[in-house]
């Protein structure tokens, strides 16, 4: 079975082969996926993969009317959190976000709604042969990133946004030979 080569540990290809480029209509699913690729930047997916669980401990579930509320000390106990990156400025990142997040959902009756109109409503089907390909980043995901900036959102450049968009679907970047190209369709 042919699959993208950057899927190749145990829990990448698990994520590769059953999440990444589905789309996502799920509000909490995509508060979750805009946190963790946040959470991201400056080191590697795999390290994030495998604090995941830690991370929907951390962050309720990624539950954004919960989050929202997290006060300074609770703030500090995640710093303390050594299931999580630790980073003041990521971790003060997710509650604003969540708090952001929230106002879009009002605005719009949903993040959903919000975010795939980014894309027409519709994924982005590429055709890529190599990983080479790949930009890091679109004109899609630069007006994206400058549209949840000027909402209030942080770690939202656009090179993590081409990522959330990626993962969550809004565009198939598996390469054309990957069996999960055709299953995504």
């Amino acid at each position: 079975m042919q699959r993208c080569e950057w899927a190749n540990t145990e829990l990448s290809i698990a994520y590769h082969d059953n999440e990444w480029g589905v789309p996502v209509h799920e509000d909490r699913l995509l508060f979750e996926f805009l946190i963790l690729e946040g959470a991201q930047a400056g080191l590697s997916w795999e390290t994030i993969l495998k604090k995941r669980t830690n991370y929907r401990a951390a962050f309720a579930h990624f539950d954004p009317r919960t989050v929202a509320e997290y006060d300074p000390r609770q703030v500090e106990e995640l710093l303390a959190n050594p299931g999580i990156v630790r980073n003041r400025l990521k971790i003060a990142a997710t509650v604003q976000n969540a708090r952001a997040f929230l106002t879009v959902q009002k605005e719009f009756g949903s993040f959903d709604a919000y975010v795939w109109r980014f894309v027409d409503g519709r994924p982005k089907r590429n055709r890529w042969q190599t990983l080479k390909e790949i930009p890091a980043r679109t004109p899609e995901s630069d007006a994206l990133s400058r549209d949840l900036a000027r909402r209030g959102f942080k770690f939202v450049g656009s090179t993590i946004c081409y990522a959330f968009m990626q993962a969550v679907g809004m565009v198939n970047d598996h390469l054309v030979d990957c069996f999960r190209y055709k299953e995504i369709g």
